[in-house]
């Protein structure tokens, strides 16, 4: 953990300070850590009062009686258990005063919950910034298709892939001619981002990907060299687009999902014809900070939690007609600058962000990838080395010296301490004793329910979860029944009817029985 006053607590710089209480203390920069209240959000009370109803109406509507994919179900209800104390929470105390605090645990979904989408986002960036990325220039690819392409993007894992090392095989052929004194050996190295969302709830599957401005080559008997990309014009990264459309026109030909008449028509449109190549984004091989950021906007949650509000005096979303609206962080196509939507009609366009099981958000490629030969060269390429210890003067080698002790075995760079990310990212650290500013030691991790409701009764916290609302019917089906249903009501009262008309019913004479 980074301890308040450090030369690293001081030099880490954050995107976006979160609002919060300034309490200054001596020798610590940053603010005073409060837990979040998740119940209290739009987003909360909308699954809150309206997942049972979601989850019904999709398994009515689903010819199948399927419903609901089981991955978004069991997002949407991890979601409700995110933050809650009464499903179980990490006990920290203070060794100095013995202040103690209750941590709620998280649901680490995987597209719902904005807390865990933000956290898995700067942890990304961290990771990627701290021991991925070289220190060479880097830049910014954005791909997106023609909306006729766009649901097979979005449905089937194996064609997005495709499509994605067809852009690759583009991007490292003009990196290839771009820099110079290069062999054709030379390989790229990038991570790339699937979003499968647009700025405005709406299915938008494209491409963004972090490359490295330059290609990597290694001889035989010679060390790993990077050539910088010098002549990266306009032109060529037309060049990459009108390459990449027909390569991937080809491809879905090919696969049956077009045929020739309109991949054809679509190869001969006017302009790029739907595909959009951009890569006008750069980062100089020493902006740390900007690489970052880069990165974090790449690994962006599919909707920032802060766009969306309740409408009306009362911000309570129980009632199936209430309101809330989204507002777009640019106005859209149509001119639009926010979208309102009922929360059933939110829960809706939520639910497509969500992605399928055992798919990664991110990928490495070229010398990045895991089984690289050349990766553990292109990571450390042009990282500063580490400055080793001052050696031991006459005075110090004639003290006896302790026996050495085994060192620590080093923690895994994929994964970083919530506290240490926390201070990284908002600048406050939420293991800092609010009353005497000592470190805080978290003693277990508490999930039995009886003993989770007995602290929480004795500290007078709420114990048990937000209840759920019940599903309800649509609202149409008993308007429906009214005007459908002409069966007139009978009064035992009232006597019956004389008939417009009577007929005879006696049996003739010559009946037999």
């Amino acid at each position: 953990m980074v301890l308040p006053g450090s030369s690293a607590a001081k030099q880490r710089t954050r995107l976006r300070p979160r609002p919060a209480t300034t309490h200054h203390w001596p020798g610590f920069p940053g603010t005073l850590y409060r837990p979040r209240r998740p119940t209290q959000t739009a987003l909360y009370q909308a699954v809150q009062h309206h997942l049972e109803t979601f989850v019904a109406r999709a398994a009515e509507s689903d010819p199948m009686g399927y419903g609901l994919p089981d991955w978004v179900e069991r997002d949407f209800r991890g979601y409700l258990e995110c933050g809650i104390l009464a499903h179980g929470f990490a006990r920290a105390r203070c060794e100095g005063c013995g202040h103690q605090r209750l941590i709620p645990f998280s649901c680490k979904s995987r597209g719902i919950c904005p807390s865990c989408n933000a956290r898995r986002m700067c942890e990304v960036a961290a990771h990627l910034t701290d021991h991925v990325l070289p220190h060479v220039p880097a830049r910014q690819w954005v791909l997106s298709v023609p909306k006729r392409l766009r649901p097979y993007l979005h449905h089937d894992v194996r064609v997005a892939g495709a499509v994605l090392q067809i852009f690759l095989r583009a991007i490292r052929a003009t990196l290839r001619r771009s820099s110079p004194a290069t062999s054709s050996r030379a390989q790229l190295g990038a991570v790339s981002f699937f979003h499968r969302f647009g700025s405005s709830l709406n299915v938008h599957p494209h491409y963004h990907l972090v490359v490295l401005d330059g290609v990597f080559s290694k001889a035989d008997d010679s060390e790993i060299a990077f050539h910088e990309a010098y002549d990266l014009t306009p032109d060529r990264i037309a060049q990459v687009e009108s390459v990449v459309r027909k390569r991937v026109l080809r491809y879905f030909r090919r696969q049956g999902l077009l045929d020739e008449l309109d991949a054809a028509g679509m190869l001969n449109w006017q302009g790029s014809g739907g595909f959009s190549v951009d890569a006008s984004v750069r980062i100089e091989a020493e902006d740390r900070a900007g690489i970052e950021r880069l990165v974090r906007y790449c690994a962006r949650p599919p909707f920032a939690l802060e766009r969306l509000h309740a409408l009306g005096s009362t911000p309570s979303l129980a009632s199936p007609e209430s309101r809330l609206v989204y507002r777009f962080p640019k106005p859209d196509i149509h001119g639009r600058t926010e979208l309102r939507l009922t929360p059933l009609e939110l829960l809706e366009a939520i639910a497509k962000f969500v992605p399928p099981p055992r798919v990664h958000r991110h990928r490495y490629h070229g010398v990045l990838a895991p089984n690289a030969r050349l990766r553990p060269h292109a990571v450390a390429f042009g990282r500063p080395e580490l400055v080793s210890e001052a050696p031991a003067t006459e005075c110090d080698a004639a003290s006896p010296s302790p026996s050495p002790e085994p060192a620590p075995a080093p923690a895994s760079p994929a994964r970083i301490r919530w506290a240490v990310l926390l201070a990284r990212i908002y600048d406050v650290l939420p293991l800092l004793c609010p009353a005497c500013g000592a470190e805080m030691r978290i003693l277990a991790f508490l999930t039995d329910p009886p003993v989770v409701s007995a602290i929480l009764l004795h500290l007078d916290l709420p114990h048990k979860p937000p209840p759920l609302s019940p599903a309800r019917g649509p609202p149409q089906n008993d308007l429906l029944t009214g005007l459908l249903d002409q069966t007139p009501a009978l009064d035992p009262a009232e006597p019956e009817p004389i008939p417009d008309f009577e007929f005879d019913q006696s049996l003739p004479d010559d009946f037999d029985l």
